[in-house]
């Protein structure tokens, strides 16, 4: 079958309305936006318009599974939970292709984040199972404490576009397996992964109403309603800083559990006992990942005065060399960027950093043709006061920047409000792990370019964010301690 039948094989499979109590349903009113493929900027589909009349009844039909849900035993949750990952798992190429018709990441990548993805429903469905709480003797004797661990309650989770399956994965599996239902508001770029996700859980036994998935094209107008409600009791959000801060104000009022997983501005520190092979490598991982569109990209690359110039010209090559086309081809390394908007975002940060005298080395023009593609670009000699120093990338663009001292690399790495991810490379031990004490981060990768992991925490601290999703530290957010004090 050729790549454009498949294509269209799989499209045509796709779910497009919304997901409440357990079945498909269209919008109030049958209203719709399209899904545009970044790719060919033509439109895929129509999808169901959620309005705040659709979100409200989501909610309350979360509410209302909350206490039989919260009851089921955790066996069954984690069989639930083991179910879904063996099915993403079965159906992974064509998720993958799904993913990439409406995101644009080549193929193999989506192939990637399908796994990484589904590994978070198979770590929590252990998790669901550890349970928690305690039982001792008070210190003065004659009383008991019991510490019981319950579900929080009805979550509200709002996911962004840039990773459509592992953002709603890696917060629907704790939920899930602590007894938390959900409402789940896929970004407007991309909700067909999500609904066919809606569609998995399904049949993997979670019960009607636990899980419920609402694409709108208003999403401020939709979910403003349920933060304010009362109904929910926790809210998870991917996303920027500035719009983080706006739901942590709206979650204020109702007193909200907030986990909140913001921008970065990530460093990635190469010293000159590095193995340059190595961290070329690295950086590549670390930048190109997702075409640059990741909270974790290094945005802001420093290499030591000593091996700057040699490290330029192997990520220069490395970088020119990456073929851009459409990700559902199999020869494309690079695909688009989410839309229009975006490309030019990218593009304005490049020429800003030109014309304040950064040098060019390959890449920083805007391809003909159809499309929201980018180049690979690598810039060296930028200036400190350019906007790309200080401003998220998310695109294919490598800046590059010498140093002298560690102290100096330090503080450029810390001199940021963000603090999300940091990376760096050397062959000394003991500089690397003194260096990782000293930045500024809640993720270092020491000599690694990809710190995201199912089983380990992942998070930031400064404006990148608030708690932690993944590992054992996930499913904490979404439970809280009852304590049970017991006279003997």
């Amino acid at each position: 079958m050729s790549h454009a039948d498949r294509s269209a094989t799989v499209l045509d499979a796709a779910e497009t309305d919304l997901f409440i109590d357990g079945a498909f349903e269209p919008a109030d009113g049958g209203r719709t936006f399209d899904v545009v493929n970044p790719a060919t900027g033509q439109v895929l589909c129509a999808v169901a318009d959620a309005s705040p009349a659709d979100g409200m009844r989501a909610l309350e039909t979360a509410a209302g599974a909350q206490q039989a849900f919260a009851a089921t035993p955790a066996m069954e949750r984690h069989q639930m939970l083991l179910r879904a990952f063996e099915l993403m798992m079965e159906r992974q190429d064509d998720l993958a292709l799904l993913m990439t018709l409406e995101m644009g990441k080549p193929v193999a990548e989506s192939a990637g984040e399908i796994a990484y993805a589904a590994e978070f429903f198979r770590h929590y469905a252990a998790e669901a199972l550890r349970g928690g709480g305690g039982y001792q003797s008070t210190p003065q004797g004659g009383a008991r404490f019991i510490l019981a661990r319950q579900p929080v309650g009805p979550c509200l989770l709002i996911t962004p576009w840039n990773f459509p399956a592992a953002m709603g994965t890696r917060k629907i599996g704790p939920a899930l397996a602590a007894g938390c239902t959900v409402v789940l508001k896929p970004a407007q770029q991309t909700p067909l992964t999500m609904l066919a996700l809606a569609g998995i859980l399904r049949e993997a036994g979670v019960p009607d109403g636990v899980v419920n998935v609402i694409p709108t094209s208003d999403s401020g107008g939709v979910m403003e309603p349920l933060i304010t409600s009362g109904l929910a009791r926790k809210l998870s959000f991917t996303g920027s800083t500035k719009v983080g801060k706006v739901l942590l104000k709206q979650s204020a009022d109702k007193v909200l559990r907030t986990s909140m997983e913001l921008g970065g501005n990530a460093p990635f520190v190469v010293f000159d006992d590095a193995d340059l092979d190595e961290a070329v490598a690295g950086c590549m991982q670390a930048k190109m990942r997702n075409m640059g569109e990741a909270c974790t990209a290094a945005n802001r690359i420093y290499v030591q005065a000593g091996v700057h110039d040699t490290f330029v010209e192997k990520l220069t090559e490395q970088m020119a060399q990456l073929r851009v086309g459409d990700g559902t081809q199999d020869t494309s390394k690079v695909g688009p960027l989410i839309d229009a908007s975006a490309r030019d975002d990218v593009h304005a940060l490049v020429s800003d950093a030109v014309e304040q005298g950064a040098v060019l080395h390959t890449g920083g023009a805007v391809p003909e043709g159809p499309g929201y593609f980018y180049p690979p670009t690598v810039l060296t000699e930028v200036p400190a006061h350019s906007r790309i120093t200080s401003e998220e990338i998310f695109g294919p663009v490598a800046a590059v920047s010498s140093f002298a001292t560690e102290d100096e690399a330090v503080a450029a790495a810390n001199d940021t409000e963000f603090g999300l991810v940091a990376f760096a490379y050397t062959n000394d031990l003991r500089r690397g792990l003194r260096v990782a004490e000293r930045i500024e981060a809640g993720m270092v990768g020491l000599n690694q370019g990809v710190v995201s992991n199912a089983y380990a925490p992942f998070g930031g601290i400064k404006e990148s964010g608030l708690g932690r999703e993944g590992g054992a530290e996930g499913i904490e957010e979404y439970l809280e301690t009852k304590y049970i004090g017991v006279t003997m």
